[in-house]
């Protein structure tokens, strides 16, 4: 209905208009019937957007009753030359037309009958007829530019889908050929330190020997990364949310990292609860690679996993009191460099640093709702790079 008040408003002055002409004019008397006619008239305008055949016909027969009665001049034109132009806007060619030509008859009828005896009344003939041409012709262009805007938009829309079916195809091929590359690079040669491995901890089993603790952690840790790499491969090629890795399989890590010698202790603050996937797979890789580098570089140490969550965000840190001192700092490596991607990514923020007694702390703080619209990661200065060991 919003859209409609325009043409009753439209209506309510070209109504008001014909009555004050009527009004004017020394040889008219305005009587109900012609106010009628009037208030016909603008309803017929106000509906015109949704009935435009109707609305058209009855504002030029209206239109043509008002001038025969009252003659108002050309205002009696007004709204006639209006429905004409919507009707043409809405398609309505041949009743727009038929209207024009039926209501030009008819006023140059009345004035022919009406007028003095060698009076001319063709002055007026070419002015509502270049009137109602202009009307026709301003619906058909509004018409087409109508239809033309309807069709940029709709080739926008087809290649905006185009270009994202096109993403997701491209996404699609660089998952499968990292796929690839990772199976041929990386399955063989773990699948062959699994066997080793099995066959040592076979044969010492076979002389009555106990396996050395090493050899088990080789054995156990190869075996891990056999399945967290094929669990990877499976995402790459079909991705989806099961068997992902999260902090529910925290648990998982700190004994793995025991099995090498690494006491390890794992504790859980505030309730756990399901997380995004980005984000619980980040927490996760977070406590792999710091565990990763305590059983690598701290040297005899202990470690000590911290998980929080809170309702806005995860926390989680790993200390050691290995051999890290901040007097001698060492160079960061990659896997510092990949978690700090990682966590920045999600709009979070990780410090990695050594402690003032010894010792090294990793702590990644994620927000659970992503990174702000303006959100960018923060720069990191060289000099706390440098300070940042393994």
């Amino acid at each position: 209905m919003r859209r409609d008040l325009p043409y009753a408003l439209g209506g309510l002055v070209l109504g008001a208009l014909l009555l004050g002409n009527a009004a004017l004019t020394p040889d008219a008397t305005v009587g109900a019937l012609d106010v009628a006619l009037v208030v016909a008239m603008a309803v017929a305008l106000a509906a015109c957007r949704r009935y435009p055949v109707v609305a058209l016909g009855v504002v030029t027969v209206a239109m043509l009753a008002v001038h025969v009665r009252v003659h108002p001049g050309v205002s009696a034109a007004f709204p006639v030359l209006a429905a004409v132009y919507v009707a043409a806007w809405r398609g309505q060619r041949a009743a727009a037309a038929l209207a024009s030509l039926a209501f030009l008859g008819g006023f140059l009828t009345r004035d022919i009958s009406t007028a003095p005896a060698g009076h001319l009344v063709v002055e007026r003939t070419p002015l509502l007829l270049g009137w109602f041409v202009a009307a026709n012709i301003a619906g058909l262009v509004a018409r087409q530019r109508r239809a033309y805007l309807e069709q940029v938009e709709q080739r926008a829309i087809e290649a905006e889908r185009t270009r994202e079916e096109m993403a997701l195809r491209r996404a699609g091929e660089e998952r499968l050929r990292i796929a690839r590359d990772l199976h041929d690079s990386l399955t063989h040669s773990i699948s062959v330190i699994k066997v080793q491995a099995g066959i040592a901890v076979h044969l010492a089993r076979k002389h009555g020997e106990q396996p050395s603790a090493t050899l088990l952690a080789i054995q156990e840790a190869s075996s891990a990364a056999m399945r967290e790499l094929r669990t990877t491969l499976d995402i790459l090629r079909s991705p989806s949310d099961e068997d992902r890795l999260g902090l529910a399989r925290v648990d998982e890590l700190a004994e793995r990292t025991r099995a090498v010698g690494v006491p390890v202790r794992v504790t859980v603050a505030g309730e756990p609860r399901d997380l995004p996937a980005e984000v619980d797979q980040a927490g996760y890789r977070v406590v792999q690679e710091a565990l990763t580098n305590v059983a690598r570089h701290a040297g005899p140490a202990t470690a000590s996993v911290h998980v929080e969550y809170a309702p806005a965000r995860l926390t989680v840190s790993v200390t050691d009191d290995g051999q890290a001192s901040p007097a001698h700092p060492m160079t960061p490596g990659v896997g510092l460099r990949g978690m700090r991607e990682r966590v920045t990514g999600l709009g979070g923020t990780l410090r990695a640093a050594a402690n003032d007694d010894n010792g090294f702390t990793v702590r990644a703080t994620i927000p659970l709702d992503g990174p702000g619209p303006t959100e960018r990661p923060r720069e990191v200065p060289p000099a706390q790079r440098a300070a940042e060991p393994r």
